[in-house]
């Protein structure tokens, strides 16, 4: 596995990872508006605005896209995996190379854990700090954990 910064050229793979992530995962957790919802948001127009910040990256697992993971700042905006790698560490490492990059600079992270993420994410130390809900059309809320994670004495090894 190898997680590297994200280039214009790998567009179609990072929508392909995205979706098919959101149109599996999602609808065991959310009504269709939500799964939508998420992917209207990751248009191939925001995944190139997280490649022009620099903060965005893949991981390749046999020189395949497999995942995808962005940040801004200490906030960890995305972590995607395709179904077919999930559970082989592929999240683990993506979470690695993000926290590693925030907690050089800064003493949390912080992200918007959705139904299907919560666990992984309270299984590396991430504590919930909140509750968002978003209103979406035909009175559909969109419910997320926002949880915050402190800065550890050593840093993850990706591997």
């Amino acid at each position: 596995m190898e997680y590297v910064v994200a280039t214009p050229d790998m567009i179609n793979d990072i929508y392909d990872v995205l979706h098919t992530a959101i149109k599996t995962i999602y609808p065991k957790y959310y009504p269709n508006e939500v799964v939508d919802f998420f992917c209207e948001h990751h248009s191939k127009e925001h995944i190139l605005d997280g490649m022009v910040s620099g903060t965005m990256g893949v991981l390749k697992y046999d020189d395949l896209i497999v995942g995808t993971g962005c940040r801004d700042g200490n906030h960890i905006t995305g972590v995607y995996v395709l179904p077919a790698y999930q559970k082989r560490g592929c999240g683990s490492y993506i979470m690695n190379c993000l926290e590693n990059e925030i907690f050089q600079k800064y003493e949390t992270a912080l992200l918007e854990a959705s139904l299907p993420a919560a666990c992984l994410y309270e299984h590396r130390g991430y504590k919930t700090i909140g509750h968002g809900v978003y209103q979406l059309e035909h009175d559909v809320k969109l419910v997320y954990e926002i949880m915050e994670k402190g800065a550890v004495a050593r840093i993850y090894s990706p591997v």
